[in-house]
């Protein structure tokens, strides 16, 4: 008997060394603890053969020396994992007394001082003798055996609830074996002198085992809960299957061969059908055990899957705030095992105005306290705050939490804002896991915004009664305001088409008197009178070119613009064009450089208004440029694609500017220092232009260096009737 309990005992403690070293296998902790069961199985082993017969002299006499040092190492092992496990510093002195203790222990142990010396009686039985020194043996565990108590009952400050909980249990699995082990083996046979006690020491092991084994399951130690669950259905599967196999197989051989014996049971043919049988029955019997142990060890459990589809379904189902609030709660509450649980929401957008509601009879959060924990949580980001696991430099908050009875406080946060607090109180079965914390993090988003939902309705309600009556004032403000812009933008429009039309009269006059005067038609004239003729000629130019941009866009406002195409050659515009700027540009000393194409197609375009382009273009390379540059102008046919060109040496456009150049009345920075009297409309009306020939602008600048304008357009012109559409309906 005692041979099938130790060995149950090895077993069981193999499997909770493997399991937890399997868990973790780079952990210390767990490696310490691990070492230690299996130190345990040895000194076991060693003990069950120092105390049975049947062995020579030598060997009993070893392992009887092994039954002493196992145990000192067995007992450093445990030393060293409470250090780890509880965190707790080991101190130069401490480490001192602890090493020499120990060397001086594994030195002595397994000599005749301590261990003692092994011989055989007249009967044949074993006889024991103890050491003169066995007594520095008891008082070095005893001393031991105080660190321990020491390490796993004081713990440091800031530990847990749970780690308190989980050394307490260890301490006493510990402590409990050691000492009975300590009575059984030594302490009882060196005052009576009987050695038969020495048996029943490595039993104390049970303690160990069943207590750490509760830890695990209760508590959570080593996180190998499901595990050893499991492990104790499969257990219980194959021992009831094992039992009913022999009972089975014992009365089918009796009863129907008539065997007698346990060999003639085995090698049966009614052995092997009940092996079949029992090997089908295994699976729904596994499924049995794993319901009974699931109700023992997992009666707090839930199926966070199922949770999460029922509170959504919940926060779907309603926008009323309070109701929302309140069933939430409950479901909270009710599924992680909660006693109370309720929220606590600001709202109106105001931290003076809020809301709470949760399960029957919850506590109640002053004003004054939630403010308290605004403040707190602006310098802390944690998700979910466990009360029980606050540090002392938040013990003011710690206290606040628990006067209101909160074990677990969740903000709710919406933009890094705080608009409320989830508090739940203590567990009704056990601490609160690691998965309830996981579990809650995960709803944290859909609560918020199932609040904010029904926040936002709230306060539509609220402003519901005054708001039809808001939206028809401001819907008449509107219509007067349209009405009144409608009105300024037509006298815009009529006014810049008069003034456009009134100019260009009497510069056309302008133009002709100085054109005769530069032709002498009206006498000689100096060379000095003749620059100056010129320069008001230019000006008289590019004045009739702004009205004729500012009439254009009155156009395009009024809906009266219209491209009309015809057969044209592009080279000869050029020319004319260039031919024209080269004395303005030799007044500020520039080049105009043109080469024209050999060859270039008539195309059908709306030549006044490309040629208004391209002047813009090539005006503008002449007035940003500097002085003694060249402009280059291109006129080229690409493939299906008419392409023209001018690249200047100006002075650019900058890049955090150039995205805006081609709106109407915008102008860069240093264009408006270098140039004031520009007006904004040429690259507007020069972009329209050229899309309306189907075409795309070509642009690239850097500041400082010049700039490329230009457009591409295709030979084939599509025919547009859109312009005689907009024609006909005016």
């Amino acid at each position: 008997m005692d041979a099938i309990i130790l060995s149950l005992t090895c077993i069981i403690n193999l499997f909770l060394g493997l399991a937890v070293i399997l868990r973790k296998k780079n952990g210390l902790t767990e490696f310490l603890f691990a070492g230690t069961t299996i130190l345990v199985i040895v000194w076991i082993i060693a003990n069950y053969f120092a105390n049975t017969s049947g062995h020579s002299l030598q060997e009993t006499d070893l392992a009887n020396r092994m039954a002493y040092v196992v145990p000192l190492f067995v007992l450093g092992g445990i030393l060293s994992f409470s250090y780890i496990f509880t965190q707790r510093r080991l101190k130069r002195l401490e480490t001192l007394l602890l090493g020499v203790g120990f060397a001086f222990m594994i030195m002595l142990a397994p000599t005749d001082v301590i261990a003692g010396t092994v011989h055989f009686d007249l009967q044949g039985d074993v006889g024991f003798t103890t050491g003169l020194l066995a007594w520095t043996y008891v008082i070095f565990v005893v001393a031991c055996l105080c660190a321990l108590t020491r390490n796993f009952l004081w713990l440091p400050q800031g530990a847990s609830m749970e780690a308190k909980k989980q050394s307490r249990y260890i301490w006493f699995s510990i402590t409990a074996s050691i000492l009975i082990v300590l009575l059984a083996n030594l302490l009882i046979p060196a005052f009576t002198g009987d050695w038969t006690s020495t048996r029943f020491g490595p039993l104390a092991t049970v303690i160990f085992v069943a207590t750490i084994a509760y830890s695990i399951v209760k508590h959570r130690l080593f996180d190998i809960k499901f595990a050893v669950v499991r492990t104790i259905g499969y257990g219980c599967a194959l021992l009831t299957l094992s039992f009913a196999y022999y009972l089975l197989a014992y009365f089918a051989s009796v009863t129907f061969l008539g065997g007698t014996t346990t060999q003639e049971v085995s090698v049966s043919p009614v052995n092997i059908i009940l092996a079949l049988l029992l090997a089908f029955l295994f699976q729904p019997l596994k499924q049995l055990f794993d319901k009974v142990t699931n109700r023992i060890f997992y009666r707090d459990a839930y199926d966070s899957e199922d949770f999460f589809a029922q509170l959504s379904e919940l926060l779907a189902s309603t926008t009323d705030l309070r109701g929302l609030l309140e069933r939430a709660a409950i479901e909270i509450a009710k599924t992680i095992k909660a006693e109370q649980g309720w929220f606590f929401v600001y709202y109106t957008n105001s931290i003076n105005h809020y809301i709470t509601a949760g399960t029957k009879g919850y506590g109640r959060m002053p004003l004054y306290d939630a403010r308290g924990l605004d403040a707190f949580l602006k310098s802390h980001n944690e998700e979910i705050i466990v009360t029980e696991l606050l540090d002392e430099r938040d013990e003011e908050i710690r206290r606040l939490l628990v006067s209101h009875k909160v074990a677990i406080l969740m903000p709710l946060r919406y933009k890094k804002s705080v608009i409320g607090y989830l508090f739940l109180g203590d567990r009704l079965t056990s601490s609160y896991s690691q998965r309830d914390l996981k579990v809650l993090t995960t709803i944290a988003d859909n609560l918020i915004i199932a609040i904010q939902n029904a926040l936002s309705v709230h306060e539509v309600r609220e402003i519901n009664a005054s708001l039809q009556q808001r939206i028809e004032a401001a819907t008449a403000e509107l219509r007067e305001s349209n009405i009144e812009l409608h009105r300024l933008d037509m006298a815009k429009d009529e006014f810049v088409s008069m003034a456009s039309h009134q100019l260009r009269t009497p510069l056309t006059s302008i133009k002709g008197y100085v054109s005769m005067m530069l032709d002498g038609d009206v006498g000689r004239i100096t060379g000095a009178q003749k620059d100056a003729l010129e320069e008001a000629y230019n000006s008289s130019e590019r004045m009739v070119r702004l009205i004729g941009d500012f009439l254009s866009v009155s156009r395009l406002q009024t809906g009266k613009f219209m491209v009309e195409k015809k057969p044209s050659n592009l080279v000869d515009v050029v020319k004319q064009e260039v031919a024209g700027l080269r004395m303005i540009a030799s007044t500020h000393g520039q080049k105009i450089a043109f080469k024209p194409p050999k060859s270039l197609p008539i195309i059908v375009v709306d030549e006044s208004k490309l040629r208004q382009v391209m002047m813009n273009f090539m005006d503008n390379a002449v007035y940003y440029s500097k002085t003694n540059s060249t402009i280059t102008v291109t006129l080229a046919q690409e493939d299906e694609d008419i392409i023209f060109t001018v690249v200047d040496t100006g002075i650019g456009v900058p890049l955090e500017e150039q995205k805006k150049l081609f709106r109407k009345f915008f102008r860069a920075g240093n264009a408006r220092q270098q140039r004031p009297d520009g007006t904004g409309v040429g690259l507007f009306l020069a972009k329209r232009i050229v899309a309306e020939h189907h075409g795309k602008i070509i642009f690239k600048s850097v500041e400082g260096e010049g700039s490329t304008f230009g457009f591409r357009i295709p030979l084939d012109q599509k025919t547009d009737n859109t312009n005689d559409d907009k024609k006909n309906s005016k």
